[in-house]
C-alpha cells in the first residue's frame, strides 16, 4: 500500500501544482484593507476546491468582522478518527517588488523551487492537504475537517471567537498545522514548542519641549541617552537577556552547524553570537529581545537640539514553560527600575502571543514519526523548537486540550517567507504530500482516540 500512495502522490503532483498556483496569482493580503475583496476572493477559491473534491459540507465564516475562513468536511470509516487539517490563505504583504526576482503573485519556478507570496506560507499548506486527500479520493481512512484561516498574517485576532463559535463543527481526535517547517531539505520535522511575543512601546521623556543643547546640555538629561541607558540594560555582557524572573528552558540535542548558522542568519563575516547555551537553546527556549524600531530625529538634518522624549518598540520572545502576563510583568518592571535620572517613562502594550509546548507523545505522534521516516526514505523527522511565535496554536491546545496537536509544514531554512523571493522546495513538497497522505492512513488504522 505504501508504494501506492507513493505512486499516486507523484501522479497527482501536477494537478496539485496547478492548484497551488492558481491560489498564489490571488493576492490575499489581509493586512492590507485595499485588498479584502483579494482574500474573500482566496476563501471562495479554496472553498471550491474542497467542493470539487466532495466535501459534505462547505461553508465560508468569520467572527466579529473579521476576515473569512474555511470550514468544510468529509467523512470517512464509521469508527475512525476525525482530523482536523488546518492552514491560512491570507499572506504576508510582499512589500518592495525591486526586491523580488519574479513578480511577487505570479509563480515562477527556478531551479529547484517554485516563487512567489504564499509559494510556501502557507498556500502551499492548503495543496499539501488536498494532495494527501486526493491519494483517497471517496475512501478516506478517517473523518476529515478542514479549516482554512483568513488572519493568521495578522495575528489571528477574531480566532478564538471563531472556535467557540465553531466548537463542535471543528472538534476532532488529531489536529495537524501546517504552518512551520522542517529541519532541512532531506530532515523532516515535527514542531514542539515556540516561544511566545510581548512587544511594548517605550517612551522616556525629559523635557516638556527641546532646548539649545549648548545652553542647556550638561545639565538637563538627554531623552535618547536615557533611552540608550534602558536599551543597554536589557542584556547582560555576554548577551543575555538580563530581565529577571524570565523563564528558560533546555532544547532538544540538536547541532545546529555554525557554518550554515552564518549561511541561513545572513550574519556579517565577523559577527560574534549573543548570549550562552546552544544554538539552539538560544534560538528554541530561551528568552530572547530585540529593538524593532526608533522613534528619534534623523542624522541628515539633526540641529543642535535636546530632544524632549525618544521610543523604542521593544520585541520580547517569551520561551516555552512561561507566560506572557509574567513576561509582561518582569519586562515592565525591569523598564522601570533602569529609567535614569528621574525621566518619565510610558509603557504601552502593543500585543502578546503564547508560548507554546507540546506533549509530543501518544499515538498520533508514533503514527506521524512512522509517516514521515517513510516519507524521507528511513531518516526520522526532528522534534524541533521554533523561535518565532504562532500564537494561534496555543488556542487550539486550549480549545481542545483533548486533540493531539501536531504541527507540521513545508517550509525549509531557505523559504523565505515574509520576505522577498519566498520559496517552495519543489522536491520536499512532494514528500510533505506524502507524509501527509501515509499519516492519514496510520492514524486510519488507529481507531478513535
Amino acid at each position: 500500500m505504501s508504494d501506492a500512495i507513493r505512486t499516486r502522490v507523484t501522479e497527482l503532483l501536477p494537478g496539485i501544482r496547478k492548484d497551488l498556483e492558481d491560489l498564489v496569482r490571488i493576492e490575499s493580503v489581509s493586512a492590507d484593507p485595499a485588498r479584502a475583496s483579494e482574500v474573500q476572493r482566496s476563501a471562495e477559491a479554496v472553498a471550491e476546491l474542497f467542493r470539487a473534491e466532495g466535501f459534505a459540507s462547505v461553508d465560508i465564516v468569520s467572527a466579529e468582522g473579521g476576515a473569512p475562513a474555511v470550514i468544510a468536511h468529509k467523512p470517512g470509516p464509521a469508527g475512525a478518527p476525525t482530523v482536523l487539517l488546518y492552514a491560512h490563505h491570507d499572506v504576508q504583504p510582499e512589500n518592495d517588488h525591486a526586491e523580488w526576482d519574479s513578480p511577487p503573485f505570479e509563480p515562477t519556478e527556478r531551479g529547484d523551487r517554485l516563487y512567489g507570496r504564499g509559494a510556501a506560507d502557507d498556500k502551499a499548506g492548503i495543496a499539501a492537504h488536498l494532495g494527501a486527500l486526493r491519494v483517497f479520493g471517496d475512501e478516506l481512512p478517517v473523518s476529515v475537517t478542514m479549516f482554512i484561516e483568513g488572519e493568521e498574517e495578522v495575528g489571528s485576532d477574531t480566532l478564538p471567537a471563531l472556535l467557540a463559535e465553531h466548537q463542535e463543527a471543528l472538534r476532532a481526535d488529531v489536529i495537524v498545522i501546517a504552518d512551520s517547517g522542517n529541519w532541512d531539505i532531506g530532515e523532516p520535522a515535527l514542531t514542539t514548542s515556540l516561544r511566545g511575543l510581548v512587544r511594548a512601546d517605550i517612551e522616556v521623556r525629559t523635557l516638556t519641549h527641546a532646548v539649545h543643547s549648548g545652553m542647556w546640555g550638561g545639565l538637563v538629561p538627554d531623552s535618547l541617552i536615557a533611552l540608550s541607558r534602558v536599551i543597554a540594560s536589557l542584556h547582560d555582557d555576554a548577551g543575555d537577556v538580563a530581565i529577571e524572573g524570565l523563564h528558560a528552558g533546555p532544547a532538544a540535542d540538536v547541532v545546529y552547524p555554525e557554518e550554515r548558522l552564518r549561511a541561513e542568519s545572513g550574519a556579517v563575516p565577523g559577527i560574534e553570537w549573543i548570549g550562552t547555551g546552544s544554538a539552539v537553546e538560544r534560538l528554541w527556549t530561551k528568552p530572547a529581545l530585540s529593538i524593532t524600531g526608533l522613534d528619534a530625529p534623523k542624522v541628515d538634518g539633526a540641529s543642535n537640539t535636546l530632544v524632549a522624549a525618544a521610543r523604542a518598540k521593544i520585541s520580547l520572545r517569551v520561551a516555552p514553560g512561561d507566560t506572557t502576563a509574567n513576561a509582561l510583568a518582569c519586562l515592565r518592571a525591569h523598564v522601570e527600575k533602569h529609567v535614569p535620572w528621574g525621566a518619565e517613562l510610558t509603557f504601552t502594550v502593543v500585543d502578546t502571543g503564547e508560548p507554546t509546548a507540546i506533549d509530543a507523545t501518544g499515538p498520533a505522534y508514533e503514527a506521524a514519526r512512522a509517516a514521515f521516516a517513510e516519507a524521507w526514505d528511513g531518516t526520522a523527522p526532528v522534534d524541533m523548537g521554533v523561535g518565532g511565535s504562532i500564537p494561534f496554536i496555543a488556542e487550539f491546545l486550549e480549545a481542545f486540550p483533548e486533540a493531539s496537536v501536531l504541527v507540521t509544514g513545508v517550509e525549509d531554512p531557505d523559504t523565505r517567507a515574509h520576505g522577498a523571493n519566498e520559496g517552495l522546495h519543489l522536491a520536499e513538497f512532494e514528500k510533505v504530500v506524502l507524509a501527509e497522505a501515509l499519516l492519514l492512513r496510520n492514524l486510519g488504522g488507529l481507531g478513535a482516540q
